[in-house]
């Protein structure tokens, strides 16, 4: 079965700056899963998959503009750490450097501290790997037709995809 509109793929995948080391890899947990043609991925990545099916690999080189953005300079803002991910756990051990997820109206939200305060944290709102060049390497490993309530939600759901709370 090929990769197209409305497939539930499942995928391993090998993240690196260009030129850098590895920054991220699924291979060490499940794959992950997105619901194809639904901007549960990156557009640039979903554009490489199409077509493809169990057993491909694709490399795929990635501007700043078709990954996370450029960086913006002075994107500070101060928020309330009850707004942070998983606050409860983490809220006595924050500090500056330490990567976030940010609760937004759109979902979470990648960020890094700058700096800690007793109710509030400055972070930079740039994604962490905005202004980078970014190396993808990524494997097929299974595609399937998405679920009625996949398409109605908008997005996998199971193991690597999204799950209900």
């Amino acid at each position: 079965m090929q990769i197209s509109a409305d497939k539930v793929v499942s995928f391993h995948y090998r993240l690196s700056e260009t030129g850098g080391e590895l920054l991220e890899t699924s291979y060490e947990s499940d794959p992950t899963l997105y619901l194809h043609g639904h901007s549960g991925l990156l557009a640039a990545l979903e554009t490489a998959l199409e077509g493809k099916q169990a057993g491909d690999k694709v490399t795929v080189n990635l501007t700043p503009e078709q990954g996370y953005g450029v960086r913006q300079e002075n994107a500070t803002q101060r928020i309330p750490i009850k707004h942070l991910l998983g606050y409860e756990k983490i809220k006595n051990k924050i500090k500056p450097g330490m990567k976030v997820a940010v609760n937004t109206q759109h979902g979470p939200w990648d960020a890094v501290v700058l700096k800690v305060g007793k109710f509030n944290v400055d972070i930079d709102s740039n994604h962490p790997l905005a202004g980078k060049n970014l190396d993808f390497e990524l494997e097929v490993v299974e595609v399937r037709d998405a679920t009625a309530e996949e398409l109605a939600h908008g997005h996998a759901h199971g193991v690597g995809g999204h799950h209900h709370d």
